[in-house]
């Protein structure tokens, strides 16, 4: 992912809202690719992807703990989680974020 806004995109109005609201995100498809814009408030989630997932983390820090061992990550980097992978998501503070769905 490399522009800082998507042009001709299509938002979902309704948030996406997991873990008693400390993790939302907003639906978003552009030139045909889907995407989530979110936040996560700083603990520990678990999630399952069904398709490879690219996180690019715009603000914050924290750790993705795959089956095949930890990734670190702070604001600037971006993450990849492997199709059909449970997870825990580990946010040591507030993390903003884009994902795009491969």
């Amino acid at each position: 992912m490399a522009a800082d806004a998507f042009e001709d995109a299509t938002v979902q109005k309704r948030a996406n809202v997991y873990y008693d609201g400390r993790v939302t995100s907003r639906e978003l498809t552009a030139d045909g690719d889907r995407y989530t814009l979110g936040v996560v408030l700083p603990g520990s989630y678990e999630f399952e992807t069904e398709t490879t997932e690219r996180i690019e983390v715009l603000a914050g820090s924290g750790r993705l703990e795959l089956p095949d061992g930890t990734v670190e990550f702070a604001a600037g980097d971006e993450v990849t989680v492997p199709a059909d992978t449970a997870f825990e998501f580990v946010a040591d503070d507030v993390v903003d974020y884009c994902c795009a769905y491969e």
